[in-house]
């Protein structure tokens, strides 16, 4: 038996699907043949005391043999259409449903070792640290509007970058440390961290933020690289400037690829993921391109979506 693929369905455990386990057979076997299932079954997030019970989710990996990749992928986005379920390009805020099918080469799914590999901000993260730094200079909502832009693909990553960091001059280099007290990991990410390194896997993270929040944080999960931009302080004040090389879409790729490299993996053994523009091309160089909670200029582009607020599904994604 030579699998394929696998089709990973994941709904809210607390909604019915709009496609159901059966259509879902259906629509794949006229392109392989089903020769296996699993029920997937995540409970409540209970990943540390800040955060509050999240949803569940639940639904089915199907293992399909004699198939092809593109082919399947194509099947089960008009199958979730003619269910109802929003494209990205139709997304309202109302309109997520939490549920997506995936697609995943057997290649990845098997690989002995895999290497995961993650934006920060709203990805690893709650929140945007930029907004949180401008909020101490009174000019959150001003950042945020940039921001917003340049994750929908609107503006370019570097030019926004250095215009909200700008924002920053003049604040004291303890701001730094009063946010990074304030982060919160997403729901599930503690839990995704751990099966991943108890599985032998490996994790890296680049960022558009900022080195001097992601190190501790970085340290403190286990993570086995770690990339960001550097804000530039001189006096104890920052300067308005980033140091060095900006980290921006073309670099998340070439991060990929040099870690993949260093660990002697294919990028077929590869799983980018991430919330905006900013991602696209690490997500679409990687075996598996993950859109979480993301803007439409990268759902619409990535080989699966999360719409739960849960970032343990990616684990279920990867056959964790």
């Amino acid at each position: 038996m030579q699998i394929t693929a696998y089709v990973v369905h994941i709904h809210r455990a607390d909604t019915a699907p709009a496609l159901t386990t059966g259509a879902l057979i259906a629509t794949v076997s006229h392109l392989g043949t089903v020769v296996d299932s699993r029920p997937l079954t995540g409970p409540q997030v209970h990943d540390d005391a800040t955060h509050a019970p999240g949803i569940g989710y639940t639904g089915v990996r199907l293992a399909v043999e004699d198939g092809d990749v593109e082919a399947l992928r194509s099947a089960v986005a008009a199958a979730l259409a003619q269910a109802g379920v929003p494209a990205p390009e139709a997304w309202g805020e109302s309109a997520r449903t939490g549920e997506s099918v995936a697609v995943v080469p057997a290649s990845l799914m098997q690989a002995p070792t895999k290497l995961l590999v993650m934006d920060v901000d709203s990805t690893l993260i709650q929140q945007e640290v930029i907004e949180m730094l401008a909020a101490h200079a009174g000019r959150e909502a001003e950042v945020a509007a940039v921001t917003e832009a340049a994750m929908r693909g609107e503006l370019d990553f570097a030019q926004s970058l250095h215009a909200r960091v700008e924002a920053l001059a003049g604040l004291d280099a303890s701001v730094i440390d009063a946010v990074r007290e304030r982060i919160l990991l997403s729901p599930g990410a503690r839990d995704l961290v751990r099966t991943l390194r108890s599985g032998g896997h490996r994790i890296g993270v680049v960022s558009g933020g900022f080195i001097q929040i992601l190190r501790p944080l970085a340290d403190e999960l286990g993570l086995d690289f770690a990339v960001a931009n550097d804000l530039e302080i001189a006096d104890g004040k920052l300067t308005g400037r980033v140091a060095g090389e900006v980290v921006d879409r073309a670099a998340k790729e070439r991060y990929l690829r040099q870690w993949a490299e260093e660990l002697g993996l294919p990028l077929e053994a590869t799983i980018a993921a991430g919330d905006g523009a900013n991602d696209l091309d690490m997500v679409r160089a990687s075996g598996l391109g993950v859109a979480y909670c993301a803007k439409q200029a990268l759902a619409s582009e990535a080989d699966a979506r999360i719409d739960l607020p849960r970032l343990d599904v990616l684990g279920v994604y990867a056959g964790l």
